[in-house]
Parts: C-alpha cells; sequence; structure tokens
C-alpha cells in the first residue's frame, strides 16, 4: 500500500483513479487545484500523479516546487505526449511520464514500478565514498560537499549503478539494460537527461568532469576517486 496524491483539473478522472487505486490498496488524495495540493505536506507522499495541463499552475510549476523541498516519485500525466513535454518533464525531476487516454492499469503498473525503484534491494551500511561526495545506498542518502542533496528514485538507482562499476565505458543501451527498475523513456536522450540531473546535483562539470566523463558516440564511464 502506498500514499499517493493525484493531482488533475479533470474530477471526472479523478473519481475513478481514487477508486480504482483504493480497490488496488492504495491510499489516495484527490486536488483539482494545484494550488491546494501545493499547500499541503506533499512530502508525506509516496507517489505524487500530476497532470501537466491544468490552468493557473501548470505540472511542470508545480513539479519544480516539490523539487524544492522533496525528493517524493512523480508520475507525470499530459494529453500531449510530446517528447519535448517528457524531456522537461524529466529534466525538472519526473520518475515517469503517462500520456492520455491511458487504462488505469498501466497507471497501477507504472506505481508498482517506481514503489520498487523507491524500496531498492541494497546492502546494509554499504556507503561509498569519494573525494566530494558521499552515497549512502541504506538510507538513498547523497552528501555533496558535507551538504545532503535529495535524490528520486531513479537518479540514486543510476548513481549506484555507476558506483558499482567504475571506469567502464557504459554504453546507453547497456545502461537502460542494467537498471531495469528505471521506467526509461524509448526516445535517445532518455539517459543523457538522467546523467545531466545527476551531474548537477552532484557538481560535476561535464567539461571538465571528476565523476561522470562522456564518451563521445559511446556513452559514460564513471571517474570518481575514492577518498
Amino acid at each position: 500500500m502506498a500514499r499517493i496524491a493525484v493531482v488533475d483539473d479533470d474530477r471526472k478522472l479523478l473519481d475513478l483513479l481514487k477508486e480504482y487505486l483504493e480497490n488496488n490498496n492504495h491510499r489516495v488524495s484527490s486536488f483539482t487545484n494545484p494550488a491546494e495540493f501545493l499547500e499541503r505536506d506533499f512530502t508525506s507522499y509516496e507517489i505524487v500523479i500530476l497532470d501537466i495541463l491544468m490552468p493557473e499552475i501548470d505540472g511542470f510549476q508545480v513539479l519544480r516546487r516539490v523539487r524544492e523541498s522533496s525528493n517524493v516519485s512523480v508520475i507525470m500525466l499530459t494529453a500531449r505526449g510530446d517528447v519535448y513535454d517528457r524531456i522537461v518533464g524529466l529534466e525538472l525531476g519526473a520518475d515517469d511520464y503517462l500520456p492520455k487516454p491511458f487504462e488505469p492499469r498501466e497507471l497501477l503498473a507504472r506505481i508498482d514500478a517506481v514503489l520498487r525503484r523507491s524500496r531498492p534491494e541494497i546492502k546494509k551500511f554499504e556507503r561509498y565514498t569519494y573525494q566530494n561526495f558521499t552515497l549512502v545506498p541504506d538510507s538513498m542518502k547523497l552528501t555533496v560537499n558535507g551538504r545532503e542533496i535529495a535524490l528520486t528514485s531513479a537518479e540514486f538507482e543510476l548513481l549506484y549503478y555507476f558506483c558499482n562499476n567504475p571506469f567502464r565505458v557504459l554504453s546507453r543501451d547497456i545502461i537502460m539494460e542494467s537498471t531495469r527498475n528505471i521506467k526509461w523513456e524509448s526516445f535517445d536522450r532518455s539517459v543523457d537527461v538522467l546523467v545531466s540531473r545527476l551531474r548537477k546535483k552532484l557538481r560535476d562539470d561535464p567539461n571538465n568532469p571528476r565523476i561522470i566523463r562522456t564518451i563521445w558516440g559511446e556513452g559514460y564511464m564513471f571517474i570518481a576517486k575514492k577518498s
């Protein structure tokens, strides 16, 4: 069971999703007004299902506000399904993306996948310590230059994979195949967008990388030095 918030200005869809998800043992809070959702303690939710196309405050604006203080998993919904929307959503920190119309069963499957990512199987007390950052998988805790940084479940899983595969050229296909708990998009920039988000949080300059190096035409290599 998960605590889920659904934010969408379509009341009919909200009622349908609330009934369906609650019948599948989830606890659901629904919001037609995104401003009302932002007034709540959204950090108490495990997953936020967020529509993009809403009046006054759109889903991207809501996601920016959420990411200011929380790494709660977010699944974006939109009627357009444009690649541009997917890229923007991923860059802002979304964990998954579902175009409308969709079958409720597909949304439920994606919720289950996101929950698996946010509750990864890891070794207790494992710790990765490098020159400027430390990753503690047991708590999904990332500390960069002494400051704790929130990670989404997808960001955590990719960084955890990099830490376990240092100094290897990792193609985009290998990364996608080896991180099955991440719901990758089919477009070419999907891996690149997530790597870019990680670099920003790790304070890694792509022009002078110390952590993740781009291997042009091939993929990426994790080059961080252990302390």
